[in-house]
């Protein structure tokens, strides 16, 4: 826990000092920023054919503050989201639940290619259950488990839409807290895990047709110490379809593929009419 409060610490001082120096390179910045709301709800009233009042809920923010100088490219992104439903039967669960933050910093080499060191920092804000065993299990918690990965590497970036960064040497760390010591990969009686492996982590954005998006995040991981065959897929895949300029269709496919945390494929979807906020800063 230590280690983990200590690297909270280093990417908290880093980004406060980062921020102190905006107001005299703000003409360096690009910020961009979407927050959305997603609602459905479905009731029933001597339904013949049965069902169960519901009432869903989830809000996202994807923040994403660029900097760019001469040969100096550092792209930064937070990606946040939580979510609830309360169906008559079950009472109130919890749907969605992520916090993530990525930055990429590039010193440019030739044309579209850069040397680069990456940062990647995700978890979870609330505990998490297992509601197909009884009593519900608990899975997870806040900051258990949490990831931390950070290496030098390459980095092929076209545009901010299409970008590639390979780094055969990262560092990544594990987190848990005493009541998941043994699982995600920690060993029993320890709180964290060292790894070293090789990370490819890939953005492609693109238009469809008018008012249709489709956004691609992947990220690939394989440890040299443990088990290298094994490689940890995360990938996301995002479809915006514009109604007007507040109202939005969205469509989220994620799927992970990581050993330590489940012997099988980790799925999650999620379809809905959002409510959009929308802030751009140059």
């Amino acid at each position: 826990m230590k280690k983990l409060l200590l690297a909270i610490f280093v990417c908290c001082s880093f980004t406060i000092s980062s921020q102190e120096k905006k107001d005299s390179i703000s003409k360096k910045w690009t910020i961009n920023g979407k927050l959305t709301f997603l609602f459905n709800q479905s009731a029933f009233s001597n339904w013949v054919a049965g069902g169960n009042n519901t009432i869903a809920g989830n809000i996202a923010i994807n923040y994403d503050f660029n900097y760019k100088k001469r040969n100096w490219n550092w792209d930064n992104k937070i990606t946040s989201s939580y979510g609830l439903s309360y169906v008559t039967s079950q009472g109130v669960r919890k749907t969605d639940d992520r916090f993530e933050y990525n930055s990429l910093l590039g010193l440019k080499a030739q044309q579209y290619w850069y040397f680069s060191f990456f940062n990647n920092f995700k978890t979870q804000y609330t505990n998490g259950y297992d509601y197909k065993k009884t009593p519900k299990e608990k899975i997870s918690s806040f900051l258990a488990p949490a990831y931390l990965s950070f290496g030098p590497g390459m980095l092929w970036k076209k545009s901010d839409n299409a970008r590639i960064n390979i780094a055969p040497a990262t560092t990544r760390f594990t987190f848990v807290s005493d009541e998941f010591s043994g699982k995600y990969g920690v060993p029993e009686g320890k709180n964290s895990v060292f790894g070293l492996g090789f990370n490819l982590s890939a953005y492609y954005k693109f238009l469809i047709m008018q008012d249709v998006t489709m956004e691609n995040i992947l990220a690939l991981y394989s440890d040299y110490l443990e088990k290298p065959q094994n490689i940890d897929i995360d990938y996301q895949m995002n479809f915006f379809v514009k109604v007007n300029k507040y109202l939005s269709m969205n469509i989220a496919f994620h799927a992970i593929i990581d050993d330590n945390a489940s012997s099988k494929i980790q799925l999650k979807q999620v379809f809905g009419l959002g409510v959009n906020y929308l802030f751009h800063k140059m």
